[in-house]
C-alpha cells in the first residue's frame, strides 16, 4: 500500500469517532498493539529529542525500505507513533521523504494535543525523515 493509501485508512477509521476520548482511547489501543522494542535499542541514541516523554526508535533498512520499530512510556504518545509507523515503515527513503503527511491535520491530531505532545509529534516525524535522509545517502 502506499503511504497515501494508508494516511486515508488512518482517516476512515479514525472518523468513525465523533468524541475525542473515543479517539484517545483508539490512539492508547493502537500504542498497546505495538510490539515491544527490544532492549538493545532502548539507547541515549535512539531517543527522540523533544518529545516530553520517553520514545525510542530504530529504523532498519532491509531491501531498500526503511523498517522503524518504536517504544514510549506515556500510552498517547505509544498510540501517536504506532501510527506513524503504520503510515511510513516499509517504505522507500524517497517515499518517506516526499510524503505529505496530511492524516495528521485530517484526523485533528495537532489541535487535540498539548504543546508538549504536539511538538513531539513533530520531532517524531522530523527523526522518521532523518533516518531516511541518512538510508538515502547511504545508497
Amino acid at each position: 500500500m502506499s503511504i497515501n493509501e494508508l494516511q486515508d485508512e488512518v482517516i476512515a477509521e479514525f472518523s468513525d469517532f465523533d468524541d475525542w476520548m473515543d479517539r484517545y482511547q483508539m490512539l492508547i489501543d493502537l500504542g498497546n498493539e505495538l510490539a515491544p522494542l527490544d532492549e538493545k535499542y532502548k539507547t541515549e541514541q535512539n531517543l527522540i529529542e523533544g518529545c516530553q516523554s520517553r520514545v525510542w526508535l530504530q529504523a532498519d533498512e532491509k531491501e531498500g525500505k526503511i523498517i522503524f520499530q518504536a517504544e514510549s512510556d506515556a500510552l498517547i504518545v505509544k498510540g501517536i507513533i504506532a501510527l506513524l509507523i503504520r503510515v511510513l515503515s516499509g517504505h522507500t527513503p524517497d517515499e518517506i521523504l516526499n510524503a505529505d503527511l496530511y492524516f495528521i491535520d485530517k484526523i485533528g491530531l495537532k489541535e487535540h494535543l498539548s504543546p508538549t505532545r504536539s511538538n513531539g509529534l513533530v520531532s517524531m516525524v522530523k527523526q522518521m525523515r532523518m533516518y531516511a535522509l541518512a538510508y538515502k545517502a547511504k545508497q
